[in-house]
């Protein structure tokens, strides 16, 4: 491939040169006179290279420009000085809402509000995402210990097993994600 030394040339042109009275193929593209704004993107003239160079030595970037924009836009920091918002890991959560302020029936807010909550366990110990999953499903707080774990796991199961409950199979699902999350918790260095 064959590189041009001059950027922007727009190589076999079928364009004439919009310079009066050139028969040249005009090869560069420059600014019309309709600059682009709300009504589209304006128009461009095309030159070739010697009108192009022609030009842009007469071009003023800063032709309509008070001498304050013209300070401006020479600042070294032009485009940055802006105030914008700044994102934060939360994704516009600053802090768990006050429930008396508003109803979530769907629980949207609270979900993200939920998962706000440390990760660490008031002893120090770091809780995973899979062990707050599992402390969640079993209705435990965060710094629940073993004791508070096999108490609960112990209710759950009876009151989900279909041999405790009269025989109720509907609670199936719920009984193995309790037995799961029990499996994953006794395991976990957090309630050794």
């Amino acid at each position: 491939m064959k590189h041009d030394r001059f950027h922007g040339r727009v190589n076999n042109s079928r364009r004439p040169c919009d310079w009066p009275g050139c028969g040249e193929p005009g090869e560069f593209r420059a600014p019309g006179e309709r600059a682009p704004g709300f009504d589209g993107p304006g128009n461009y003239r095309w030159f070739c290279l010697d009108h192009i160079r022609e030009f842009n030595a007469g071009y003023d970037w800063f032709d309509g420009m008070t001498s304050e924009e013209i300070q401006a836009a020479q600042s070294p920091i032009h485009g940055w000085d802006r105030q914008t918002r700044a994102f934060s890991p939360t994704a516009g959560i600053d802090e768990v809402p006050r429930w008396a302020d508003f109803a979530d029936p769907l629980e949207a807010i609270a979900a993200r509000a939920r998962m706000r909550r440390p990760t660490q366990r008031p002893d120090g110990r770091a809780v995973t995402p899979d062990e707050r999953r599992a402390l969640d499903a079993l209705g435990l707080p965060l710094d629940a210990d073993r004791r508070a774990l096999r108490l609960r796991y112990s209710e759950l199961v009876h009151r989900l097993h279909p041999d405790r409950n009269g025989g109720d199979r509907s609670h199936e699902q719920r009984l193995q994600d309790v037995i799961a999350a029990y499996q994953l918790l006794r395991k976990a260095s957090a309630f050794a």
